[in-house]
């Protein structure tokens, strides 16, 4: 059987309706699985039931994360924010860590998850720790613009067997403080955390970058999904 991966959706607080972009649930077939794109729900028992009845969880990217999660003031600096896609985002990962389900992050998805478990982030890049590596690009999102340096013997260095990566970038909020437990897998040039593991459990990875955008041409990000998968395709000792 196919795992069955359950996809965060994409909000537009304007117009209060949910959508994907189509690179991700491509990526997830093409790694080997079935995307479902779930609701938006902030409830326990429902963000419980889904967690139960799916393999694996893709947390996607989207809009900042509120800063009051991680105990600041809203700085004019920070983007627009989606209170509906946090709390759904919160409730739905926390099903999924209590279970011990795998989980991939990826861009804001990486970010929410280090405010989930106690990490701050960087409200605006340029403004609180401005670099010459290119964070934001501009379309097309399919080619790299920086490199990464991962972490030897890491997660993510034995997934993809290599030291450096190429990867895309399209982020202006990046880690602050690492949360408790969660290790820093890559980094980029000028010291920013580009991805982040949480060692002692099944599956737990996320990524600044958008492998959904260059598993096609890249083996690395191909890799990436396909480990993503391969986690979610294992039925643990009852």
């Amino acid at each position: 059987m196919l795992p069955l991966i359950g996809i965060t959706p994409l909000h537009s607080t304007r117009r209060d309706y949910t959508w994907i972009h189509p690179d991700y649930p491509a990526a997830v077939e093409a790694a080997g699985g079935v995307p479902v794109l779930l609701p938006l729900t902030d409830g326990e028992e429902p963000a419980g039931e889904l967690a139960r009845r799916l393999d694996g969880l893709l947390l996607s990217g989207g809009q900042d994360v509120d800063p009051t999660l991680y105990g600041e003031d809203l700085l004019p600096c920070c983007g627009p924010l989606s209170p509906a896609k946090d709390r759904s985002e919160r409730a739905v990962l926390e099903a999924f860590l209590r279970l011990d389900k795998p989980v991939y992050a990826i861009c804001r998805g990486m970010q929410l998850l280090n405010v989930h478990l106690g990490g701050t982030l960087y409200q605006d890049l340029d403004t609180q720790r401005p670099s010459a590596v290119p964070h934001s690009q501009q379309p097309p999102y399919d080619l790299p613009v920086h490199s990464v340096s991962l972490r030897p013997g890491g997660m993510l260095h034995a997934i993809v067997g290599r030291e450096q990566l190429a990867v895309n970038s399209y982020h202006h909020q990046a880690v602050r403080r690492l949360a408790p437990g969660l290790r820093a897998e890559a980094a980029a040039s000028d010291g920013v955390v580009e991805a982040l593991s949480l060692p002692g459990r099944r599956f737990v990875l996320a990524t600044q970058w958008h492998p959904e955008n260059l598993y096609r041409a890249d083996e690395s990000a191909a890799a990436i999904l396909r480990a993503f998968l391969a986690a979610c395709r294992e039925r643990p000792d009852p």
